[in-house]
């Protein structure tokens, strides 16, 4: 296969619909599989189109869409509207949607509900739920509804003010109680684990030992997947904030200014709309 033909393989959307056992199946394969976040219709084409196998409409759509200043801000409806957005762009990916702040952490009865109701109104394949030990009660309950939950340990966005802030999880001795929230959710039925801002080494022993797949943000390269705020990924906008974890492939915030000033000067001097744009 020549070198163009195997980039063109690798830009390939999935073929068919991407399923939970598909991801399970990647577990200690040595193939980590792609995630990214996203929050809209043609955001969720773009990527499936990329090849992008699994797609999460993340409560953090509170600070890079609504603007607001922590991910606790976002209620039910406008998680569910975004969510039902990006599954009718996701092609055959695999869509995950979060359960936001205050919607399950009342009761078991609370949690089921809140989840039938998110996947009932988008369309999503699998709710993302925030906690270890403390909130494994509502992961059972959840997965004994039949629905299928991906858990997120080590540092948990909703719970910025309690954890004093943006910091690194389970160093020193965080280590054991990192562990102890894996092996809590894995034993309530946790279809895969987020484990975010954890050092490296702690999270490949915490993969090597988990029985389901684990996705890292800011943990390592020996997660079973990987997923990124797609703002992150590309500079967008071009005056925010990156996390160390991140990597950028690209500019997308410098081109969208470059192009709106662009558009700006050539309304400004009357050369567009030119003859070809016209009917």
């Amino acid at each position: 296969m020549s070198e163009n033909n195997s980039a063109s393989q690798s830009y390939m959307a999935p073929t068919k619909q991407v399923r939970l056992s598909d991801l399970s199946a990647r577990k200690g394969s040595g193939k980590p599989f792609a995630m990214l976040t996203a929050y809209d219709y043609s955001t969720a084409r773009a990527f499936a189109q990329g090849g992008i196998e699994v797609l999460l409409v993340g409560d953090s759509a509170a600070n890079v869409v609504f603007g607001y200043p922590t991910t606790a801000h976002i209620s039910m409806d406008e998680m569910c509207v975004i969510s039902a957005a990006v599954v009718r762009g996701a092609g055959n990916a695999f869509v995950i949607t979060d359960l936001p702040f205050g919607t399950y952490e009342a009761s078991n009865e609370q949690a089921v509900m809140s989840a039938a109701e998110i996947l009932r109104r988008s369309g999503a394949h699998c709710v993302k739920i925030e906690g270890g030990v403390r909130i494994a009660p509502r992961i059972k309950a959840i997965k004994d509804a039949g629905i299928a939950v991906c858990a997120h340990i080590g540092f948990t966005p909703q719970s910025v003010n309690n954890l004093g802030g943006f910091k690194v999880q389970g160093r020193g001795e965080g280590a054991e109680g990192l562990i102890d929230d894996m092996k809590a959710v894995v034993a309530a039925g946790a279809d895969l684990v987020v484990m975010e801002m954890v050092p490296a080494d702690l999270a490949k022993t915490v993969t090597d030992m988990c029985p389901v797949p684990t996705i890292g943000i800011g943990a390592g390269p020996d997660c079973d997947g990987q997923v990124l705020v797609w703002h992150d990924m590309v500079a967008f906008p071009s005056d925010g904030h990156r996390p160390k974890f991140a990597k950028q492939w690209g500019a997308v915030g410098q081109t969208m200014a470059d192009a709106a000033a662009a558009y700006k000067r050539e309304v400004a001097e009357g050369t567009f709309p030119s003859a070809e744009h016209c009917f």
